[in-house]
């Protein structure tokens, strides 16, 4: 069991835990004991298990995966860029999506933010053995849900020089923020137009 946490930064589900053939009523116990805590519904931390900068992130994917939850979240948004490390985002929340039709049927940590949308493959990649939305995806998310200019500008940017996309990625994606922005200024004049 320890050797399976320890993938997950200490953390591991109920359901992982029954696969590697560990009954319900052990976690129970091993709870009981203090040898395990109740992270959230179906998710168990090992206690005094260092944690690393991406633990709070890999109990959200953990979180949303167990009980049979979806297997295709992903870590997104303001999340996504601070767990690539690109721009100065630091989310309150940690932002995870799901596809649309998914229902979590468990009480939501509140410092998780769930977002519903059907992800295609190529908008999903690993990173640090944590599902997150592609960067490209994630500027859209971002740009569309907070409309801030400067983080995503910020990101594009980051994410050329760390190597994260390429010369003509950051090409399309930074056409695509100048196209939001220029939607925003022509907005902005006809609402002015029309209050005259």
């Amino acid at each position: 069991m320890i050797a399976l946490a320890e993938e997950h930064d200490g953390l591991l589900t109920a359901k992982q835990a029954r696969d590697a053939g560990i009954a319900d009523s052990v976690l129970a116990r091993l709870t009981q004991r203090g040898r395990l805590e109740r992270a959230a519904r179906g998710v168990y931390r090992i206690p005094h298990f260092p944690s690393s900068r991406f633990s709070q992130y890999r109990e959200a994917v953990l979180w949303a995966k167990a009980d049979d939850g979806p297997q295709n979240a992903a870590l997104s948004h303001a999340t996504a860029l601070a767990a690539y490390g690109i721009s100065d985002a630091s989310p309150a929340s940690v932002h995870i999506t799901v596809p649309r039709n998914a229902r979590l049927r468990r009480v939501r940590p509140k410092w998780v933010e769930v977002h519903h949308a059907n992800l295609q493959a190529d908008e999903v990649t690993l990173h640090e053995g944590l599902p997150l939305t592609t960067v490209g995806r994630t500027v859209q998310d971002v740009l569309t849900s907070t409309g801030q200019v400067g983080v995503v500008r910020q990101a594009i940017s980051d994410a050329r020089r760390e190597g994260y996309i390429n010369s003509s990625e950051a090409q399309r994606l930074t056409r695509r923020v100048n196209s939001y922005v220029r939607s925003l200024e022509t907005d902005t004049q006809q609402q002015d137009s029309g209050n005259r």
